[in-house]
């Protein structure tokens, strides 16, 4: 192939959503829960400082994942833990610090993310996922991805005080709402774009849920590994799935040229 037609080679900035994918993204938004907690409260930063830290490093590694015009595993997925911290930071900061009710909060990023949806689709004819090739649609993107944690954190905040679920159980009442979806999309005709943002939503607070299990003390009901064992341990694993996704997607890309 020439070196004209390579360059005419357009490629999705966004992976393919495949069973890796949703692993690495429950992992990530399990990570941030917990990173989250450990330097507001560990590193004694409190919400507000940790807010505005994590959002400088956000608008940092945004720019570097702009910048690469293509999907490169780390840069994308470095993107996602840290948009994951900030949305629940975003929404913890409404709840704790403004005092703005749970129900309100939801209500507000539900609102939102829909209007994002609606801009999205009237300025690309298209909410398709698989066709993230420029700079506009994958502004979008980023925010629907930012949406969508800041909702997941707000809802399920608000299903766990309204029913005062614990942990285990609050885990597994997302997990079988996600299940629902899943069954939905495979088995009964459930729109594929509706199905990857409801999904990519209760995946929010179904990893916070898990997070806090295996992070809390075991008197308020968690597994009482800590927040440094617990954010290391999925740290751990999202880098060696980020290592196996640069190595398949190097080879997908090297058969595409």
């Amino acid at each position: 192939m020439s070196a004209a037609t390579k360059r005419e080679v357009v490629f999705n900035r966004v992976p393919k959503v495949t069973a890796d994918f949703w692993l690495i993204k429950l992992m990530a938004v399990t990570m941030g829960e917990t990173a989250a907690d450990y330097l507001a409260v560990k590193m004694g930063l409190g919400l507000t400082g940790t807010s505005l830290v994590m959002a400088g490093v956000l608008a940092i590694a945004l720019v570097i994942q702009f910048a690469q015009k293509k999907f490169v595993p780390w840069t994308y997925w470095l993107a996602v833990v840290l948009i994951s911290i900030v949305g629940t930071l975003v929404t913890d900061n409404l709840v704790d610090n403004f005092g703005v009710k749970l129900q309100t909060t939801t209500i507000i990023f539900a609102v939102a993310l829909s209007a994002t949806f609606i801009f999205w689709f009237m300025k690309e004819k298209t909410l398709s996922i698989h066709s993230i090739f420029t700079n506009n649609r994958e502004i979008y993107y980023w925010l629907a991805i930012f949406l969508t944690f800041a909702l997941g954190t707000a809802s399920g905040d608000l299903v766990a005080e309204q029913f005062h679920l614990g942990y285990l159980s609050a885990g597994i009442l997302f997990g079988l709402i996600i299940a629902s979806l899943s069954l939905g999309y495979f088995f009964l005709g459930l729109d594929a774009i509706l199905a990857f943002w409801l999904v990519y939503i209760f995946t929010r607070p179904l990893g916070a849920s898990f997070g806090d299990l295996l992070s809390q003390p075991k008197q308020y009901g968690g597994f009482g590994l800590g927040t440094i064992i617990t954010s290391a341990i999925f740290l751990v694993s999202i880098a060696a799935i980020v290592v196996y996704m640069t190595i398949t997607h190097r080879a997908e890309e090297q058969a595409t040229l």
